[in-house]
């Protein structure tokens, strides 16, 4: 059989559509996981970290400690916490999978990453009604550390991770 170039780009281009498709998918699960978490905890749409030390602040991402859980209980946040690195080793996964070499690799994990994340804050929105406003702060993770900053700066630094992200995949 004859190795016809286009076939094999026909291939990741359909690959890229599911990793666009599964990265999506993940992100309405995990809006759907903080739409439970606020109801379940009577969140009122304000983050209350008043009481927290700055390890370093980018302007667009500050990195902090939190003397108390941002949640309820530190039980239910150690629990978080472990999900969000599932959900890393799941992305991770999916992209060493799609990929056939190190460039593909990464490719298929910025874009699986970029569209969990944009989708998410699109689920958030219908589900919630939240964010109000792209300038809306938001705690990004967890881990290692608190992330937060305004919701305007995981979208623009995802966007950028999805096109270069289809293009180290796609790239010959």
């Amino acid at each position: 059989m004859v190795n016809l170039p286009w076939r094999h780009h026909r291939h990741d281009v359909a690959n890229l559509t599911f990793l666009i498709l599964a990265g999506g998918a993940f992100g309405y699960v995990e809006a759907a996981v903080v739409y439970y978490l606020r109801a379940l905890m009577n969140f009122h749409r304000n983050y209350s970290l008043v009481h927290y030390k700055v390890l370093l602040n980018l302007g667009f991402i500050t990195f902090v400690t939190t003397k108390n859980s941002l949640l309820p209980n530190n039980r239910i946040s150690d629990i978080e916490k472990v999900r969000e690195l599932a959900t890393i080793l799941l992305l991770v996964s999916i992209a060493y999978i799609a990929g056939n070499n190190w460039r593909q690799r990464l490719g298929a994990f910025l874009v699986s990453f970029a569209c969990w994340d944009i989708t998410y804050y699109v689920f958030l929105k219908i589900l919630d009604n939240w964010p109000s406003s792209f300038m809306t702060k938001d705690v990004y993770f967890l881990i290692p550390v608190t992330w937060i900053g305004p919701v305007i700066t995981p979208l623009v630094i995802t966007t950028a991770m999805l096109l270069g992200g289809a293009r180290l995949y796609l790239r010959d």
